[in-house]
This record gives structure tokens, sequence and C-alpha cells, in this order.
């Protein structure tokens, strides 16, 4: 399975919970939502019903008022009280339309209040009618005592609209109380859900997460070990079952390796063919060198008293050149061997210096050593580098007064080495050149120097990733300054 269907799938599994997080929390909110409708409803259902159940105890109260003390006003507030008593009805009406139990309620009130009325208005008019006749007053009278005595009609209906109230607010109170704990367990459960799927995200998040990344930076480390590997010039190669993105990097990897590992294999065998034949080149090189150089002293052993002055400089010049082809021939020898490697092992500088001082600088030298480190390193490649320098040094010094100043210094990262003298030192336009094979300062006769020595010596250098430099002026003295690892 590739990364990228990996990191959608995870992806997808966290949008789905997500969703079903958004999804639950929603339809909770909707119930939420209506049962904190239905308790404001309700709220406003006891409360019409109070101001309902108010406003007929005012219009008795006005009514009994008006009985008693024959005062018009109190017909004022009876009447305010028939109309809020209708407008209330009506409005309670609408509130609990759906529920055929106070609905029912409700008109058994409204019908009884009707019957109240009823009464109340014929008393109200009895009363009102002027006492011209004995008739009327007899009226009046009749009803009265139908009231009092004969078993209260008002205080019966007043009883009953009074029961039916608290009937109809006990079932509403009952309802309400239903919708309060499912508003409370909406809530609840809410709640819950979102803590569950917030947990679930946050779980599968970091699980997907966490194997995703661990797979991504496993894969990618084993091709940084096999980069590694390559690099040291080990050419493995990766075994990658996965079909993903990174497969191809890993193919690329395994070509790279193959590639490598076939061209270095091809490079060294060329190496060895051509080490092999610098070997036989050299030997038959030096068969002829050597026989030119014996048959001229056999002409000089044999033959020496017949030649004039001039034939025996002349004879004398041809040993110096099979000498100083001799000499060229060990130095390409030298150079080709640089490629072989040697074993690290602990070397005092200090020592080996004082070693190389011993056998190649005169006598008459000043040797000043300073800061020469104990390392692990490859002693024959540095021993061959100190020496190269060293005897060039004593190559290009002449006169007396002669000095040689070998220091190093320390960094981060490598060590410095310097060796400077007070020779006749070399101009600036040179600086490059000397380094380059078969380049000297000397002259071509000169049986020392074969422009092979510094080109050695930055062979060494540039195989290990240091660096050579020379500080001179012509008359004032050269100083050569090379890098070297801190560790092998």
């Amino acid at each position: 399975m590739k990364l990228s269907t990996r990191i959608l799938l995870a992806f997808s599994i966290v949008l789905t919970l997500s969703i079903f997080d958004t999804a639950s929390n929603y339809l909770l909110s909707l119930k939420v939502k209506k049962n904190t409708e239905f308790i404001n409803k309700s709220q406003e259902v006891i409360r019409n019903s109070a101001m309902i159940h108010k406003a007929i105890l005012q219009m008795q109260s006005s009514f009994s008022g008006y009985l008693l003390t024959s005062d018009s006003n109190f017909l004022v507030d009876y009447k305010a009280g028939m109309r809020i008593t209708t407008t209330l009805f009506d409005e309670q009406q609408k509130l609990i339309r759906g529920n055929p139990q106070q609905m029912f309620l409700l008109d058994t009130i409204r019908i009884l209040h009707l019957q109240w009325l009823s009464y109340a208005n014929e008393l109200i008019d009895a009363k009102r009618a002027p006492f011209v006749s004995s008739a009327s007053e007899r009226n009046y009278n009749e009803l009265l005592f139908e009231n009092q005595l004969k078993g209260q009609v008002g205080k019966k209906i007043n009883d009953s609209i009074s029961h039916k109230f608290s009937e109809l607010d006990k079932i509403e109170y009952n309802i309400r109380g239903n919708h309060s704990s499912n508003l409370m367990s909406s809530i609840e459960k809410t709640h819950l859900f979102s803590l569950i799927f917030f947990t679930l995200t946050i779980i599968i998040g970091a699980a997907t997460t966490i194997y995703i990344v661990s797979l991504i930076s496993k894969r990618i480390k084993t091709m940084v070990r096999l980069a590694h590997s390559i690099s040291k010039g080990n050419f493995t190669t990766l075994n990658d079952r996965h079909r993903d993105e990174l497969t191809d990097l890993s193919s690329s990897l395994n070509i790279m390796s193959d590639s490598l590992r076939k061209n270095i294999t091809e490079l060294e065998n060329r190496n060895a063919e051509l080490d092999k034949f610098a070997y036989v080149v050299s030997h038959d090189l030096k068969a002829p060198i050597r026989g030119i150089h014996n048959v001229i002293k056999w002409i000089e052993e044999d033959l020496g008293d017949e030649f004039s002055p001039e034939a025996k400089k002349y004879l004398d010049i041809i040993p110096q050149r099979t000498k100083r082809m001799e000499d060229l021939i060990n130095g390409l020898l030298d150079y080709a061997r640089i490629r072989e490697k040697t074993i690290p092992e602990k070397t005092d500088v200090n020592e080996m210096v004082s070693n190389i001082v011993e056998s190649v600088v005169p006598r008459d030298f000043r040797i000043l050593k300073d800061n020469l480190p104990v390392i692990v390193t490859e002693r024959l490649k540095l021993e061959q580098v100190f020496t190269n320098l060293i005897s060039n040094a004593v190559k290009y010094t002449p006169g007396p007064g002669r000095e040689i100043i070998i220091g190093c210094k320390e960094s981060d990262t490598h060590y410095e080495f310097s060796v400077k003298d007070n020779g006749i030192g070399i101009e600036r336009q040179y600086h490059d050149k000397i380094f380059e094979m078969f380049q000297t300062l000397r002259e071509k006769n000169e049986k020392e120097s074969t422009g092979i020595g510094l080109a050695i010596i930055k062979k060494i250098l540039d195989d290990r990733h240091c660096t050579i430099r020379v500080n001179s002026a012509l008359g004032r003295g050269s100083e050569f300054v090379f890098t070297w690892p801190l560790t092998n």
C-alpha cells in the first residue's frame, strides 16, 4: 500500500470520527433545543394558568364586593376581568394545543367559568334593577336565597375551577419534569459522546501519525544507512518489499550501489593492471639504464686515458642523466604506490619527525619543533609527507644559519602542520605550479630534484580531503602548511 494511501486512510478515519462527533452533537443539540423550548413553553403555560386563575379570583372578589356594597366601581374590575380571561383562555389554548388531556381540562374550566358568569351576571342584573316593584325585589331575594341557602352555587363552581386548575398545573408539571429529565439526559449524552469521539479522534490520530512517521522514519533511516555504507565503500543493496513512493528511492540507491560496485571493481582491476604495468615498465626501463651506466664505466676503465678532456666531460654527463632517469622512474613508482592503504596506528609525531631529521637533515641545521601531538593515523603516509617537505627544505636552504621550524595547531576538525625554512623561497607565480608532476625549481641536470615529491604530497592529502598551501616569497624562505584529520 502506498504511503499516500495510508495517509489518506488515516485522515479518512479521523475525518469520519469527526463527522460522527459533529452529527451526534447536532442531533443531541436538537433534542436539547426541543426540550429547552418545551420547558420555556411550560413556564408560559404555568404562568398563563396562574394569571387566568388570578383573574377569575379577582372577578369573584369584585362580584362579591358589588353585591355587598352596591358600588358600581367593582363592576368595572369585573368587566375588565371578563376581557382578560377571554384573552388568556385563547392564549392558553394555543400553548397546550397537542395535549388532549390539558385541552379537556381547559375546556372544562372555561365551561365552569361560563356557568359562574351566567350565575354572577344574573345576580348583578337583579341587583342593578330598581326596586320599583315588589316583583323585582322578590326576584333578587329569591336568587340570593337560592345561592346562600340551597347549596352555594358560586362557591361550588369556584371550587371546581380551582380543582381543575390544580389538575391542569399538575399535568404540566409532570410533563415538564419528564422534559427536564430528557434535557439533562441529552446534555449528559452530548458530553459523553463528545468525550468519546474526541478521545477516539486523539487516540486514532496520534496512533496513525506515530505509525506513519515511524514507518517513514524507519525506511528513511534504512536508506541513510545504505547511503553511509555506500560512501564507506561497502556497496550493499536494500531489500525493499514495500510498494510505495519511497520504493523508487530505494531502487535508485540499489542501482547506484550496484553501479558503483561494478565501477569500483573495474577501477581496482585497471589499477592493478596499471601497477603491474608500472612495475614491468620500470624494470624494463631500469635494465637499459643500468646497461648504459655499466658500458660507460667499462669505457672509462678501458679507454679512459685515450679520451680528450672534452670527451671525458661528455662521458661524465651520461651517468648524471641516467641517474636522473632512474630517480624519475623511482618517483613514478612511489606516486603509483600512494593508493595502497595502510593500517592506522598510534603515532608520536614528535618522535617520527625526530627520526626523519636524523636521517635527512645535515648537522648544521637548526631544528625547532613545537606542539607535535600523538595521534592514531596512517603513520607511513604522514611520514612520507613530512619526509618530502623536510627534504625539500634541506635542498632549498643553502648557506650558513640554516633552520627548519616544524609546528602544529589543533582545530575542531583537523590538525594544521607547518614546515618552515629560511631558504631561497619561491616566487608567487610558482606557488600552484610546484605541486604538479615533474615541476621543479632546480635545473634539470641536478640529480637531487625530480619534481615528483610535492605531487606525491598533494596526492596523499587530496585522498584524505586535506589541503596544502605555501607561504613564500623569493629570498625569504618558504612555509608549507597542510591539514591532517583529527581521527583516521
